[in-house]
Order: C-alpha cells, then sequence, then structure tokens
C-alpha cells in the first residue's frame, strides 16, 4: 500500500503556486509550514526568523498543540539546536535530544512537550541566512533519516523564496507610499475609471524598460503626470527627471535648452552651458510638445536618439549620455507625418510604445473624484476647508463636454472656490454653460446668428483646450492672437 504521507513533487507544485499567488507572508509561511509538518508525519513543526541586529531568532510559525505557547520565546543564535543552524548554515539531524549536548531543554520544559527526535534546517535568501525550519517528532514514533532532511531542506528553500518575494513586495509598497509622498498632489493621478485604469496599467509595464515611449492625447488630459509615473515606477527613479516643453521656445534657444553651448559659441554666451540630455544622464528626459518641434531640430534629436552621442553648440568634444526619452504631443502625429511636418523616422525611434491619456469626456466616473480632490485643495489654500459641491453643480460638470481636460475643470474649482460666497459650490460659480459646446439644433435662429453662436462656442472650446492660453490658442485657430483677442472681447468670453 502506498504510504499517503510521502512527500510528492504535487505537493511541491502546489506550494510554487502558492508563492505566485499569495502575497500574504504569514499566511503563506503557515500554509508551508502545516503542509511540511503534514507531509514528513510530524508532530510538530516551528519556522524561526533571524533578527540579525540583535542575533535571536524568533518564532514565526508553529504548529503543534503547543503553537501558541512555544512563540513567547526567543533563542540566541548559537544556542540550542536551532540557534547552531542559524550560526553555522549547516543542516541537523538529531535522532536521541537527550544524547545532544546542544539541544536547548529550556522550551520543552516549560511548555510541558516531550520532545525526542528534531530535524533543522537553515533558510537562506541570496546566500544569507533568514531564519530556520525544524519538525519534532514523528508521530509513529520512528526518528528523523537522511530522506527526511533533504524533504525539509526543499521545504526551506521554498520558505525562503516566499520569504524574497514577500519583502520584495513589502519594499515595492514602501516605495509607493514614498512616491506618493514624494510627488503630492501636484503630482497626482486622480480617476478610478477603466479608461484611465488601463492607461496606467501600460505605464507600469514600461516604467521597467529603457524603451522610448510616447505619449499622446488631448491638452490638459496630465500626459506629464503620466510621464512622472512612468519615471518614479522604473529603475531610473533614483536619477533625475528633465522637462522641457518644445512648443514654448523657438529652435534655436530649445537646441541650447536641450545640448547646451560652449564660452563664446555665440555673442553672449559668457560660459559653458549644460544642457538637458547631459542633466538628465542616467534619468529620463520628457520632451513635452514634440509635434511642435521643427523639422531641422527633428534631425538633430533623432541623432542624439540614434547614436547617445550629441555636441554642445561651438564644441567639438562628442558628449555620451544614457537618456530614457519620454515624448508627449496632444497632435494626430501620424496625420503629422503623412502631411510631411514630423519625420516619419523620428515617429518610429518615438513611438517604440505609445500610451494614450484618455480625455475627461470619456472618464465620467472620474470627474466628481477629481472635483472633490481640487475642491478640498483650493478650499484649504483659501481659507474654506468645509465647502462641498451641490448636486446641481455636479450635474452640470457631469453633462459638460471638458474640451481643456482636467486643467480646464482643476481652473474651474478654483475660480468656483474663489468666486463663490456660499457654503457649497453652485451652477452658477462654475465657468461652464450647460452644453455650451454641443451642436444647437435651432433652426429659428437667422443665419447671422447661428455663424456668431457656432464662433462663440468653437472659440471658447479650442481656449479650453489650450488651457486659456492665447497664443497657443490663436496658432490653433490660425489667426493672429491680437484678433483672437478682440473675438474674445466680442464674445464676452471669460
Amino acid at each position: 500500500m502506498a504510504d499517503t504521507n510521502k512527500p510528492s513533487i504535487g505537493h511541491l507544485r502546489e506550494i510554487h503556486h502558492w508563492i505566485s499567488s499569495v502575497y500574504d507572508l504569514d499566511q503563506l509561511l503557515e500554509l508551508i509550514t502545516v503542509t511540511a509538518t503534514n507531509m514528513m508525519n510530524a508532530t510538530a513543526s516551528s519556522l524561526l526568523l533571524l533578527d540579525e541586529h540583535h542575533r535571536k531568532l524568533f518564532f514565526k510559525v508553529a504548529t503543534g498543540e503547543k503553537r501558541d505557547d512555544v512563540k513567547k520565546f526567543e533563542i540566541d543564535v548559537g544556542k540550542g539546536i536551532a540557534g547552531t543552524v542559524a550560526q553555522t548554515g549547516e543542516a541537523l539531524l538529531i535522532e536521541d535530544v537527550h544524547k545532544e549536548p546542544r539541544w536547548y531543554r529550556e522550551i520543552s520544559e516549560s511548555i510541558g512537550f516531550d520532545t525526542r527526535s528534531i530535524a533543522c534546517v537553515p533558510m537562506k535568501v541570496n546566500g544569507n541566512i533568514v531564519g530556520v525550519v525544524e519538525v519534532i517528532d514523528k508521530r509513529d514514533g520512528s526518528p528523523f533519516c537522511n530522506d527526511d532532511l533533504k524533504i525539509l531542506s526543499a521545504f526551506a528553500d521554498l520558505a525562503a523564496v516566499a520569504i524574497a518575494k514577500a519583502t520584495r513586495f513589502e519594499k515595492v509598497r514602501k516605495e509607493n507610499r514614498s512616491l506618493r509622498e514624494q510627488i503630492g498632489s501636484n503630482y497626482e493621478i486622480i480617476g478610478e475609471s477603466p479608461a484611465l485604469t488601463m492607461t496606467i496599467a501600460d505605464a507600469f509595464k514600461v516604467a521597467n524598460s529603457d524603451a522610448t515611449t510616447l505619449i499622446v492625447g488631448e491638452s490638459g488630459t496630465g500626459k506629464e503626470l503620466l510621464a512622472r509615473l512612468i519615471h518614479r515606477a522604473g529603475n531610473r527613479k533614483d536619477s533625475a527627471m528633465i522637462a522641457i516643453n518644445c512648443a514654448a521656445l523657438p529652435e534655436s534657444l530649445l537646441e541650447d535648452e536641450l545640448f547646451g553651448h560652449e564660452r563664446g559659441a555665440y555673442t553672449g554666451a559668457e560660459g559653458r552651458k549644460v544642457g538637458k540630455f547631459e542633466l538628465s544622464d542616467g534619468g529620463t528626459l520628457f520632451l513635452d510638445e514634440i509635434g511642435e518641434m521643427s523639422t531641422s531640430m527633428q534631425a538633430k534629436l533623432l541623432r542624439v536618439l540614434q547614436e547617445g552621442v550629441f555636441y554642445r553648440i561651438g564644441g567639438t568634444a562628442p558628449i555620451s549620455v544614457d537618456v530614457r526619452v519620454l515624448a508627449a504631443t496632444n497632435k494626430n502625429i501620424e496625420k503629422e507625418v503623412r502631411e510631411g511636418n514630423f519625420r516619419e523616422d523620428l515617429y518610429y525611434r518615438l513611438n517604440v510604445v505609445q500610451l494614450r491619456m484618455p480625455p475627461l469626456r470619456d472618464r465620467k466616473e472620474d470627474i466628481l473624484l477629481l472635483s472633490e480632490h481640487f475642491l478640498h485643495r483650493f478650499g484649504q489654500e483659501s481659507g474654506r476647508p468645509r465647502l462641498t459641491l451641490s448636486k446641481t453643480a455636479v450635474d452640470l460638470m457631469t453633462e459638460y463636454h471638458w474640451p481643456g481636460n482636467i486643467r480646464e475643470l482643476k481652473n474651474a474649482i478654483e475660480r468656483a472656490v474663489v468666486m463663490g460666497s456660499g457654503k457649497e459650490i453652485l451652477p452658477e460659480d462654475l465657468p461652464i454653460e450647460k452644453k455650451v459646446h454641443q451642436p444647437s439644433g435651432d433652426t429659428s435662429m437667422r443665419l447671422e446668428e447661428a455663424v456668431h453662436r457656432f464662433k462663440k462656442d468653437f472659440i471658447a472650446s479650442v481656449l479650453g483646450e489650450c488651457g486659456g492660453n492665447r497664443t497657443h490658442a490663436a496658432k490653433k485657430l490660425g489667426i493672429q492672437r491680437t484678433y483672437l483677442s478682440r473675438l474674445i472681447k466680442q464674445y464676452d468670453l471669460k
């Protein structure tokens, strides 16, 4: 008849499955220890962890009728069977503890447990002893043998893997808490909608790679926040992340900002300047609004991405850098490539991985969360921490199209906090109008009136997308900034 207590490959595979699916260390070690006890037909067992600082072993898991009593004890390294194994790193098999001078009998005598045979093995993580596993007395009265010691060693190895995994998991949790504290509310991505959750999940997938990543999405969706998340969650988190807006600088200044210059490179260059590529060496460089970069600058950027080498303006010495590049654009970059406004080879170099930040209209579930977040922040800053949102204001914000996305929502809440006078935010406190950007089905108005209404709504929509920046809005509309200012005044757009 087969021995049902004999250890099997199936049991070990089951424990391997636990290690990959159970993240709670206490639960995992309990499962492993109980299984080992039953498979080895032992009366009791213990798993002890090493406190390296105090040089003591403490009971993490114990089985048997005295399992609660034994957890009250600690064992000095070098004392008893377990302490000797922790000190030497060598397994011990004791057939009769009463003939063993290293046996620490005080624990058994204190709890009234009659011990005879012990098998004890070390647990090691990366070659370092982190604890021991021991089993006590077989139920049939026979002593433990060398085969039992081999099986127990296999369990100890699995327990060590579990400890290492749980330690890494706890480290990641601490890093995530630290990350939230470091980035603060200004860089926090708020939302639980499926569209946002999928984007963040993809961002975590690429975080630990060096793949160049292109983040696309409308203005105000939080593309830079996603870039910061990728940087802080990746293996370059201890180095700098440098951000630069390619649309904010003319070509000559952008080149100077990216690559730096040598003294005397041009009039006014009185000293050497280190560029953003050098400053972000070993870290991350975030190129925002990459679609606004001129084609000549695109060629220079492509050369750096391909070769990892560049020259300061006016310099002759090549500078080699190790930089991960994240880029973002609110343009339809594929269309820009087709129309010849963006180099196809640079597009493929940047677009190794593409992430899309969803617009706020596709994450309606997040509007209330975001609104309450901004309301709390601005309420605290303005000395009105008890402000709330009225239901009618929430309904209005939920129905609204939000062409300026989260940036527009943030500005709307800030204005409502400043301009509102009551204890709650009302619809009239918000600088938005119901269905303001939806096409009108009203056919009773004259054509001239309909054109004026469309122009007003369209300009308001573009201004919202550009976060109120008149220069960017004028460029997007294809008109002069001065003309846009006149239209804003004409249509009373605030």
